[in-house]
C-alpha cells in the first residue's frame, strides 16, 4: 500500500499526540486492578512469545492475540491491557522484518490496537462489565460486547486509513467475515485461560498455550511446504512461457514479470556475461524499467562479480552482511540481496540479482526456486538469440549488412495496409543503381566491387538514418523505403544521396594487380522516386515505377541524376 511522506508524517505526529498520552491518561482513570508482577510478567512474555511466531494464512502473518488481551483485561484492567497490546504490536512488527518504505506501519498499528483497546473497554465498563473473578454467566455478555465492539472499531479503522490515503475498501469484506470468525475461536479460549489463570496462577498461560503454540507451528510448517509446492508449479508454469518466447526482449520483461509477481522483490537486475566483463541487460526498481547505463562489472568484483565468478548463489539477509562485497551502484535502502548465476551448459552466461528494503525477505527455498527459474532463463534467452539471428541472417544481406528484397517486400506490404488503414499518410520509393558498375568488376575484380557495395551501403544508412529502410534490392541496386514523406521531399533526400555518392571517392584495392594498390574511385548512381498513393496503388506498382523512373528518367538521360516517375497521358 502505497504512502506519501507527508501522510506517513501525519501517521507519526498523530501516534505521538495519542498514544503516549492516551497511555498516561489510561492509567490515571483505569489503573491495573489485582496487580500481580508474577502473572503481569507471564502475560506480557506470552504475549510476546505470539507475536514473533504468527499464524500463517495464504502467506500471511496474522497476529491472533485477541483471546490472551481478552484475558488479561478482565483480570487486570484497561490499562494493562493497553500496555500488552502495544508490546504485542511492536513485537510483531519487529518479526515482519518491515523496512524503511513501511515503516509508518508501526505508528498505525499501534494507534488502531490503542483506539480499540479503549473504545471496547469503555463499551465494556459502560454496559456493567466487572474487573476481577466474577461468574460465567456475569461476565459472558460484556466480555461478548467487548470482542464485538473491538471488531466493529477495528473494520472502522481501516476504512478511515483507506479514505485517508485516498484508496477503496469494502465496508463489510474479507477482513471482517475473518475477524468474527477468528472470534469464534479466540472468545472461549479467552474466557477459558481468564478463569484457569484464575484458579491455578500464571501455569494456565502454560496449559492452554502450548497447544495453541504447537498448532500454529503446525500450520506454519504445512503452509511453508504448501508454499514451495506453490512455488515449483509456478517456475514449471514460468518455464514453459519463457520456452514459447521468441524475442530476447520478450524473455527478459516476462521473466522479470514472473519473479515480481512471485516474490517479495523491489529491485531485479539481469546480467549478461560479455567477454570479461557483465553488462546490465534489464534493471526494475519498484516496478519501474530504468535506465541500464550504469558500468560494467568484472569477476569476483561486486556480489554479481562474485556470483559470476564462484557460480554459486549468494544470499544476505541484511544490509551489514553484504556491505563489505558489494561494489558499485546499489539502491540506499536495501536489506537483503539473492544473487542467482544464469547457467548454461555448466558455464555462467548471466547473473540475477534481487534486493528488498526489508530484512531477511528471502528464504533458502525461495533460493532454489529462483535458481530453478535461472535454468530456464537461461536456455530461453539462448533459444530467443539463436532464432533472432536465424531471423537476420533471413532478412538481411550476407555482403552489405542490409536488409534483403524478401524482407523489403513484406515491410512494403505491412506498409501499404497501415496506408489503407489511414495510419499512413503517404509512402515514397528511392530507387538507386550504380552507373558502370561492370567496368569496377572488370578493372578491378569483384572482390573491390564488393568494397564499394559494402562502402555505398554504410553511406546509405547513415544518411538515411530512423526516417526510412535502406535494402539491397539486387546486383548494384538498392531501394529506400521513406514512410509519411511527400514524392517532393524524397526527391530531394534522392538528390542528396546522389551528391553522397558522387562527390566522395570509394576507397578500394585492385584486386587484379600482384600489389594489391589502394585506388580512390569515383562513383556515380542513377536515381529514380515513386510515391503511393499519388503514383501507385499497390507495393508491386510502386516498385515498378521508381524502377522505370530510374531507367526511362535517370539512365537514358545521362546517369548521375535523379528522376521522378510521371505518369503517362
Amino acid at each position: 500500500m502505497g504512502i506519501s511522506r507527508t501522510q506517513e508524517m501525519i501517521i507519526w505526529i498523530v501516534w505521538a499526540l495519542l498514544v503516549p498520552a492516551g497511555i498516561y491518561f489510561t492509567y490515571q482513570f483505569f489503573p491495573p486492578v489485582n496487580a500481580d508482577v508474577l502473572s503481569m510478567s507471564a502475560f506480557i512474555l506470552f504475549a510476546i512469545i505470539i507475536s514473533v511466531m504468527p499464524i500463517i494464512i495464504n502467506g500471511l502473518p496474522i497476529l491472533l492475540i485477541q483471546w490472551v488481551s481478552l484475558a488479561a483485561f478482565l483480570k487486570f484492567g484497561l490499562f494493562f491491557e493497553v500496555v500488552l497490546l502495544q508490546v504485542a504490536i511492536v513485537s510483531f512488527m519487529i518479526r515482519l522484518r518491515i523496512g524503511k518504505n513501511d515503516f509508518y506501519r508501526v505508528p498505525w498499528n499501534s494507534i488502531m490496537f490503542f483506539l480499540m483497546s479503549v473504545f471496547s473497554g469503555v463499551v465494556y465498563y459502560a454496559i456493567g462489565g466487572t474487573i476481577g473473578f466474577s461468574s460465567v454467566e456475569a461476565l459472558f455478555i460484556p466480555a461478548l460486547v467487548y470482542q464485538v465492539s473491538s471488531i466493529l472499531l477495528n473494520q472502522v479503522l481501516l476504512i478511515g486509513f483507506h479514505v485517508f490515503l485516498n484508496k477503496k475498501i469494502k465496508l463489510f469484506g474479507e477482513d471482517l467475515k475473518w475477524d468474527f470468525s477468528a472470534m469464534l475461536i479466540m472468545f472461549p479460549m479467552g474466557l477459558g485461560l481468564f478463569f484457569l489463570e484464575y484458579h491455578i496462577g500464571p501455569i494456565a498461560l502454560f496449559l492452554i498455550g502450548l497447544p495453541f503454540l504447537s498448532g500454529a507451528m503446525i500450520l506454519r510448517l504445512y503452509n511453508s511446504s504448501e508454499q514451495i509446492n506453490q512455488y515449483l508449479q509456478k517456475s514449471v508454469e514460468i518455464g514453459h512461457q519463457l520456452t514459447e518466447s521468441l524475442q530476447v526482449n520478450e524473455v527478459l520483461q516476462l521473466f522479470l514479470d514472473k519473479i515480481l509477481q512471485t516474490l517479495p522483490v523491489e529491485y531485479a537486475y539481469i546480467l549478461d556475461v560479455k567477454g570479461d566483463e557483465l553488462v546490465l541487460l534489464r534493471r526494475v526498481e519498484n516496478n519501474e524499467n530504468k535506465s541500464i547505463n550504469l558500468p560494467p562489472m568484472k569477476k569476483n568484483e561486486g556480489i554479481s562479480g562474485l556470483v559470476w565468478g564462484t557460480g554459486k548463489s549468494a544470499l544476505f539477509h541484511n544490509r551489514s552482511d553484504w556491505t563489505e562485497v558489494a561494489k558499485g551502484y546499489m539502491p540506499d535502502n536495501v536489506e537483503s540481496v539473492l544473487s542467482v548465476p544464469i547457467v548454461r551448459n555448466q558455464k555462467v552466461r548471466g547473473v540475477l540479482l534481487l534486493a528488498s528494503s526489508k530484512k531477511k525477505a528471502y528464504r533458502k527455498y525461495q533460493l532454489m526456486i529462483v535458481d530453478i527459474l535461472c535454468s530456464y532463463l537461461g536456455v530461453a534467452i539462448a533459444n530467443a538469440r539463436h532464432y533472432e539471428a536465424t531471423k537476420r541472417s533471413s532478412e538481411r544481406c550476407a555482403l552489405t549488412k542490409l536488409y534483403n528484397y524478401r524482407y523489403f517486400e513484406n515491410l512494403l506490404s505491412t506498409e501499404f495496409s497501415a496506408l489503407h488503414n489511414g495510419e499512413r499518410t503517404c509512402l515514397s520509393l528511392i530507387m538507386l543503381d550504380i552507373d558502370h558498375f561492370k567496368s569496377v568488376n572488370d578493372n578491378y575484380g569483384h572482390q573491390s566491387g564488393n568494397e564499394i557495395l559494402f562502402e555505398l551501403a554504410r553511406r546509405l544508412e547513415t544518411l538515411i538514418g530512423d526516417e526510412g529502410t535502406v535494402a539491397r534490392y539486387g546486383g548494384e541496386e538498392f531501394i529506400i523505403l521513406l514512410p509519411d514523406t511527400t514524392k517532393e521531399d524524397a526527391f530531394l533526400i534522392a538528390e542528396i544521396v546522389r551528391r553522397t555518392i558522387a562527390d566522395r571517392p570509394f576507397i578500394l584495392h585492385s584486386n587484379l594487380e600482384v600489389e594489391r594498390k589502394t585506388v580512390n574511385l569515383k562513383v556515380t548512381a542513377s536515381i529514380g522516386v515513386a510515391s503511393a498513393p499519388l503514383d501507385a496503388d499497390d507495393s508491386m506498382s510502386l516498385i515498378r515505377h521508381a524502377d522505370r523512373a530510374l531507367y526511362t528518367g535517370a539512365k537514358q538521360a545521362g546517369r548521375n541524376r535523379v528522376a521522378e516517375y510521371v505518369k503517362s497521358s
